[in-house]
């Protein structure tokens, strides 16, 4: 077999191989030999078959079958005295007959891309904020306060509608005479103070008792989502049917054992929340230090990447859209998903990939059994039956995947901590957990 390697550009390569004819001769006739002792043709005993005939049936395929096989063989030979780290899949191109083609070899090219090369910059020179933060009293109060909350039901009262209330409304808008679409509607409920109607809307509805009526004018804001009515003068019609106040549950033994507290005992509730709350928090400030120690290395590695690698992560990453959009009743094709549209995600998820590996394999950041299983005890711990979880994970091997990439990334984490710039930044539980609100118009 002979090999020549070119060089197409900054990761391309073309990897030309000549492998002769008499190798690939050579084992026709010994895979049709074998053939020939198994195979049932009409008028010959098994094993008894001439290999003449067995050619002539199968003489085609096998040669095809072995062709194929020799251009794989010859291929994974090469790159491994080459020493090449392969990228994606080769693009296999056969030389035909002529005059660039020896008579006594079949030749080949392998057109692919190679891993980069990955050197990490300054790691000391990246910073990192480091949240310092705990539960407090108040935390455990204010979700307390949430879970009541979620926990509220509605009984119906005679008097005026107010913040806070669900009113159950028929309404019907129309612009110039002319009821639009999706400007009426029956026994529409609406919570008062909720924002999801338009103020105007809400202003209409307070201090109507059920059985009255109202009617007012309406113009849609400019930047409305319905286009057809954005900017225009609406009359509404409205009739209250039912006004019904909140009742939010006291926090008392039956709200405690609603929660799985045997004991119904609040302070029990509160040591659960609080558990809750912490484990919570911990998995946050995990985040948000892993999120600035990765970005921290991507920012300080230049690297080219292979596109093969991320014409694969962008189809996996349409892919798993268009997996959840059908769970959720939608149908991909209507959204119109593009690989421009994962492209990004997908280049930085590679480059990622390659940055990690590589502080891996010159690091020694593998996962240890022993962090693995720390982790699946984690986890375990959030169920009845902990035991039981961390057996079902340790039954098969493939269990524990997602596992040992977690620790993996930890590992790289702690290692960039350990030379990087941390500040440690006091601050609260709720302005940790709450995502910063988007800017109006946003």
């Amino acid at each position: 077999m002979q090999t020549t390697l070119e060089n197409l550009g900054q990761l391309e390569r073309r990897l030309n191989v000549a492998v002769p004819l008499g190798e690939i001769e050579g084992e026709v006739q010994k895979r049709l030999a074998n053939l020939a002792k198994t195979v049932r043709i009409a008028g010959f005993r098994p094993g008894k078959v001439p290999i003449k005939m067995v050619a002539q049936q199968y003489g085609s395929q096998v040669r095809s079958d072995v062709i194929s096989d020799k251009v794989n063989e010859s291929f994974s030979d090469a790159v491994r005295e080459q020493n090449l780290r392969v990228a994606g899949y080769p693009r296999i191109e056969r030389k035909e007959d002529g005059a660039s083609a020896a008579a006594d070899a079949l030749e080949f090219s392998a057109v692919f891309e190679v891993y980069p090369d990955v050197t990490i910059g300054n790691v000391a020179s990246i910073s990192i904020r480091r949240p310092q933060v705990d539960v407090t009293p108040e935390d455990v109060d204010r979700t307390l306060e949430v879970l009541r909350k979620q926990r509220t039901t509605y009984a119906a009262v005679a008097r005026g509608a107010q913040a806070g209330d669900r009113v159950t409304v028929d309404f019907s808008g129309m612009i110039d005479g002319v009821v639009f679409p999706g400007g009426q509607a029956k026994d529409f409920a609406i919570t008062v103070g909720e924002g999801r109607m338009l103020p105007e809307f809400e202003t209409a509805v307070v201090g109507l008792k059920p059985g009255e009526t109202r009617s007012f004018p309406l113009t849609f804001p400019a930047d409305y989502h319905g286009k057809e009515v954005a900017g225009r003068l609406a009359q509404f019609d409205l009739t209250v049917k039912e006004v019904a106040e909140p009742q939010v549950p006291p926090l008392d033994e039956a709200f405690a054992r609603a929660f799985g507290i045997k004991s119904g005992k609040v302070d029990d509730l509160r040591r659960e929340v609080e558990g809750n709350l912490r484990l919570e928090l911990k998995r946050k400030i995990e985040q948000t230090i892993k999120d600035q120690a990765l970005a921290g290395l991507r920012e300080k590695t230049q690297l080219a990447l292979p596109r093969a690698l991320v014409d694969v992560e962008t189809r996996g990453l349409m892919e798993r859209t268009a997996g959840r959009l059908r769970e959720q009743g939608m149908k991909p094709e209507d959204v119109q998903l593009t690989p421009d549209m994962f492209a990004q995600q997908a280049s930085e998820r590679v480059a990622l990939g390659l940055i990690v590996g590589e502080l891996v394999r010159k690091e020694g950041l593998q996962a240890k059994p022993e962090q693995v299983k720390a982790r699946v005890e984690e986890l375990a711990q959030t169920y009845e039956q902990p035991e039981a979880v961390v057996r079902w994970h340790f039954e098969k091997r493939e269990r524990l995947a997602e596992f040992e990439a977690l620790t993996v990334e930890q590992n790289v984490v702690d290692w960039v901590l350990a030379r990087a710039t941390v500040v440690d930044v006091p601050t609260t539980f709720e302005a940790l957990m709450t995502p910063p609100a988007q800017e109006a118009g946003g």
